[in-house]
């Protein structure tokens, strides 16, 4: 595993120091949990191993990688929050199930381990399919499913647009295994176009920073529409000289979301930018390594009163991805599958990139034939939205 090396902002050994404060806080069955005593969520806890693996800290991230396949439901879900080993939240984030394949695909972009790849595959599969089982007919995904199989009727823009990256790493895993699910394809393809051209199918949270920046990190806008995505709401997020907002209407910056922020800035060629906001985050850092979540600055007080290991992991890979790392390829998805496009109703040819969709079912369904959970997958109509393709923006 090759540790960040070259890295603006930090030093290797203080990247080496972050990581460690990370696996400082690791339990002995491999949780990551966000600081010590508190909760693991399956989303954070990922991205602390792929930190983890940039640190060089083999050892913690593969033992991570094994609490996450020992708790994998039999659905392909994780519950939403363990403390102690214990489930504490039963319900299921889609998010947090689908980005398994995002960070299946950091490792696999770092150490190229065949080894491993054969070992989380089932695991990516099964995750991606309740993900995908989990989309609306206007192509959204909801946000969560209780334990007893009931959807929230909700669809989160952070979330969703998360997932759209982690269809597309999911899709370049199957290549590697054998063949990309087609249910998969059509899914990838019909939430981009959701992302692109229906903001109004989102629940409303303008005030929060991650549903500014998260269409960008996730794909769904890059080059001048992720540009002027993030050039809108600059001035309603960014402090200078402390990072960025959490949400707009509060004094309190976060470094997470900076973090993150600078990896969208980057991807969009403002790598500038990008290095003067991890350079802003951290009067955040502790002596130690780790990070506080954030600052409040009318108080000048750090609150929470925590150093999160998803803050320290953010940083991370932030630093990686300026420095031309593993997390840049991650992020920046070049060569990463699609999804493919509904043909145009007045067309019989497919849009470019795209292949053609079988006709729509029009037959009601008996009540005694059987669905397999690859056809309950695959939408069976056009959208429902009435846009004429799923490139149509």
């Amino acid at each position: 595993m090759r540790p960040v090396e070259s890295a603006p902002v930090l030093t290797p050994e203080a990247l080496t120091a972050t990581a460690t404060a990370i696996a400082v806080v690791q339990e002995p069955d491999g949780a990551i949990p966000w600081y010590p005593g508190g909760h693991t969520d399956p989303w954070d806890h990922l991205e602390c191993a792929m930190a983890l693996d940039l640190g060089g800290l083999v050892d913690a991230a593969d033992a991570a990688w094994a609490w996450l396949c020992r708790n994998q439901r039999p659905d392909g879900s994780w519950a939403t929050s363990y403390v102690g080993g214990a489930v504490k939240e039963d319900f299921a984030d889609s998010n947090q199930c689908a980005y398994v394949a995002t960070a299946a695909w950091h490792r696999w972009l770092a150490t190229g381990d065949r080894a491993f790849l054969t070992r989380i595959w089932p695991v990516v599969e099964a995750a991606l399919g309740f993900v995908v089982d989990m989309q609306s007919p206007t192509g959204q995904i909801w946000w969560a499913r209780s334990s007893d199989g009931v959807d929230y009727p909700e669809a989160l823009l952070t979330g969703c647009s998360s997932t759209l990256h982690s269809l597309r790493c999911g899709m370049a895993l199957a290549a590697l295994v054998g063949e990309v699910p087609p249910a998969w394809e059509r899914a990838t393809g019909a939430l981009r176009h959701t992302l692109v051209a229906h903001p109004e199918y989102f629940a409303p949270r303008d005030r929060w920073s991650m549903d500014w920046y998260y269409p960008v990190i996730g794909g769904a806008l890059r080059r001048s529409a992720g540009r002027s995505r993030l050039t809108s709401r600059w001035n309603d997020f960014v402090v200078d000289g402390l990072g960025i907002r959490c949400v707009a209407d509060e004094p309190w910056v976060t470094g997470a979301e900076t973090c993150e922020l600078a990896i969208a800035l980057h991807l969009v060629g403002e790598t500038a930018a990008a290095t003067k906001l991890v350079t802003d985050m951290q009067h955040l850092r502790h002596a130690d390594g780790s990070y506080w979540t954030g600052w409040q600055f009318e108080t000048a007080t750090f609150w929470p009163a925590e150093q999160s290991t998803w803050t320290a992991a953010a940083v991370i890979l932030a630093v990686d991805t300026l420095a031309g790392g593993v997390t840049e390829t991650l992020f920046r998805g070049d060569g990463l599958p699609e999804g493919i496009c509904v043909l145009d109703k007045e067309s019989d040819e497919p849009r470019q990139g795209g292949r053609r969709l079988p006709e729509s079912r029009t037959e009601p369904r008996t009540g005694t034939e059987v669905v397999t959970p690859a056809e309950r997958r695959l939408p069976r109509q056009r959208p429902a939205c009435g846009c004429r393709s799923v490139d149509a923006a």
